[in-house]
């Protein structure tokens, strides 16, 4: 089949990804000026800018069983899907850490309690006392609490989003940037290319798949949702785990990555601005990550981000399918998370 994919952000790809390997002529569309990261090629693919949590448990706080069930099944899909690349990709899939400081040990035992309800036996959050906190993740210190989510991890996304890029490429997808998709239709993908005609021209598959995100509007009732992240440069820090702290206005993150870099990050902040990191968020973000990390003290900030996930009015994820097209949307802040699981369902759907 001819199919026509809209949007090269992390569902494009994985798409494309999938497809191609399995025969089909893809062709995907996206504004950006080419497949590299979110500062080289004005993407504004939300994939860029996340810190690549894959944390199944801890997004039952707002989640629910469908995203919980998509999760645990996607991080199963990640270590093949990273193994098929044809670049590296760092991918850890040994838990994460839910930590919280005495002044917020009320609200972070109704969480607790609450993932402890939603999540069933094999998943339960593991209490650590000081002595396992230390052995687990030296580098922490000062949260009065913590917990061990055993079925989580984290993957680099920017390395993620480059290679599954780079290896549709290898499998013969047709990547066509500085192309933005106007309206996704039926078998219809309506572009307008950088410096033609506004109108736009009217390119015709045998399916079409609508990943645009913030881009489907107004088609989809989607929304942005601002995230910020920083990296920090900290060598000498030795961190295997993510980092989830509670926080009284953030869920704040501190994910490691190779090269003794350390991001973090905010999960969630209802504005659709897309300016540069606040001076409020800096402080309060990378604060927080100091009072867990000490050593932090000395990290040099490299780089910060900003960027908006798509959101539905529910919150929740959207698989809409009829003859011809199939639009996913509204992942919000689970996109690395379920992203490759629900990709696997919908291809073994078939198409209509």
């Amino acid at each position: 089949m001819h199919i026509g994919i809209a949007g090269a952000g992390l569902l494009g790809r994985l798409l494309a990804l999938h497809l191609s390997r399995a025969g089909h002529r893809v062709d995907v569309f996206d504004p950006a000026s080419g497949p590299g990261p979110k500062v080289e090629s004005g993407s504004e693919a939300a994939g860029w800018t996340a810190a690549g949590m894959l944390s199944p448990v801890a997004e039952l706080e707002c989640a629910d069983a469908r995203v919980f069930a998509w999760g645990l099944r996607s991080c199963q899909l990640w270590p093949d899907i990273v193994q098929s690349l044809g670049d590296p990709v760092a991918l850890r899939l040994q838990g994460s850490l839910l930590l919280a400081h005495r002044s917020d040990a009320g609200a972070a035992q109704r969480v607790v309690g609450l993932l402890q309800s939603k999540a069933g036996a094999p998943y339960q959050p593991e209490p650590l006392d000081a002595a396992r906190l230390a052995e687990l993740e030296p580098a922490v210190h000062g949260p009065a609490l913590s917990w061990l989510l055993p079925s989580e991890g984290h993957i680099h996304t920017v390395q993620a989003m480059q290679a599954l890029a780079y290896q549709g490429t290898a499998q013969g997808v047709q990547w066509h940037w500085h192309s933005t998709v106007q309206t996704a239709d039926a078998g219809v993908l309506t572009v307008q290319v950088q410096g033609e005609s506004a109108q736009g021209e009217r390119h015709r598959f045998d399916q079409v798949f609508d990943v645009r995100g913030t881009g489907a509007r107004p088609q989809l009732p989607v929304r942005g949702v601002r995230g910020e992240v920083f990296w920090l440069h900290a060598p000498g820090i030795v961190l295997t785990r993510s980092l989830r702290l509670m926080h009284p206005r953030h869920s704040v993150y501190i994910v490691p990555r190779p090269g003794d870099l350390v991001v973090v990050g905010a999960s969630e902040i209802e504005s659709e601005d897309r300016s540069p990191v606040s001076l409020r968020s800096t402080l309060e973000l990378l604060s927080a990550a100091h009072s867990v990390l000490p050593e932090l003290a000395e990290a040099r900030v490299v780089h910060s981000e900003s960027n908006l996930r798509p959101a539905l009015p529910d919150n929740l994820p959207l698989i809409e399918r009829a003859s011809g097209i199939t639009r996913i949307n509204g992942l919000y802040r689970h996109g690395w998370l379920i992203a490759p699981a629900i990709v696997e369902q919908v291809l073994q759907e078939g198409f209509l």
